[in-house]
């Protein structure tokens, strides 16, 4: 172990690994967890019951304490949308706006900060048009809308709504410690400003497989299934997470920033990750190793195994899982 002060950094294991040419250029370390469907661990390389930053993987879970709160979603696409974290293309801002349209309010009520879209055309005519950064476009604000939206619903105070001892982040961090089957072991400030909950990664694939599992009629079943349903709510356009589970019947997956990803399959189990660099490139092939250990076939994930390292105007390496992980 190494580390400065109190914190100790663990020394994961390689996850994910970088070839140029025949060379190994660079690794990606970190924790790595395969639960069956009944949630036992089934497979695991480091530190997988150290807390980590889910950072939005947890917004399926968060999802539930909104409906639990009286929230009605008029839609799937509600629901998907506050589970997800879009794009900002023009029909995600639509979307966000017409939530807090529903229930007395607008953009300036929410709590998240500005931003571009991340969509590549959507932004690139927002810089041709000299646009302004906009809280709809941020990727958070489907969430942000629920969580107002839930607010009114429950007849909490809408100022405030982003504060740790609102009754609304209360419920939430609740949620989250329910579903994971363990406590929350640290709150901090999200990108987007909302309180961030420390699980380890056993503990977020622990409350993500229970969406799946969860019988019909449910809140968690309606979260996992309006995702699934509507999966560009949840990212968008050219977006790992909406592909897969576009092509993937079952799967329910949500990336997080800073190098996390989750994901469960009903009747399966459900697959975890956290890179320690925060790097999102190893992201994808870590998880589709994974979920090959959920018995997925290689062939239904053959465009997220290795992800092509170019040079000279050609394809020379690629991305790859660790063969570790692979089996």
């Amino acid at each position: 172990m190494r580390g400065t002060g109190s914190f100790d950094w663990p020394d994961n294991p390689v996850l994910v690994e970088v070839w140029r040419s025949g060379f190994l250029e660079s690794a990606h370390r970190g924790s790595f967890v395969v639960l069956d469907a009944s949630g036992a661990v089934a497979f695991a390389e480091g530190a997988v019951d150290r807390p980590i930053l889910p950072r939005s993987s947890n917004k399926p879970v968060q999802a539930t304490a909104m409906l639990a709160a009286g929230w009605t979603p008029r839609s799937a696409r509600e629901l998907a949308i506050a589970a997800g974290s879009h794009n900002g293309e023009d029909g995600h801002r639509e979307l966000a706006d017409a939530m807090l349209a529903a229930v007395g309010l607008g953009p300036d009520d929410l709590g998240c900060p500005p931003a571009l879209p991340m969509h590549d055309q959507t932004r690139a005519a927002w810089v041709v048009e000299e646009r302004s950064a906009d809280r709809l476009a941020m990727n958070c604000s489907g969430k942000h809308a629920a969580m107002l939206s839930a607010c009114v619903a429950a007849g909490w105070p809408t100022a405030g709504y982003l504060e740790r001892d609102h009754p609304l982040q209360q419920a939430i961090e609740a949620r989250l410690a329910e579903a994971a089957g363990e406590p929350v072991t640290a709150v901090v400030v999200d990108g987007c400003g909302a309180p961030q909950h420390a699980l380890s990664v056993t503990g977020l694939a622990r409350g993500v497989l229970s969406l799946v599992q969860a019988a019909e009629g449910t809140r968690e079943r309606a979260v996992a299934d309006a995702m699934r349903a509507e999966p560009w709510f949840v990212a968008g356009t050219g977006r790992e997470d909406t592909e897969l589970m576009q092509s993937l019947p079952g799967l329910l997956v949500k990336g997080g920033a800073d190098g996390v990803h989750v994901a469960a399959l009903p009747g399966r189990g459900a697959v975890a990750l956290k890179l320690d660099d925060g790097g999102d490139r190893g992201r994808t092939p870590a998880l589709a190793a994974g979920l090959l250990r959920l018995g997925v076939p290689a062939e239904a994930l053959s465009r997220w195994l290795l992800t092509p390292v170019s040079g000279g105007g050609g394809v020379v390496g690629e991305v790859r899982a660790a063969p570790s992980l692979s089996g």
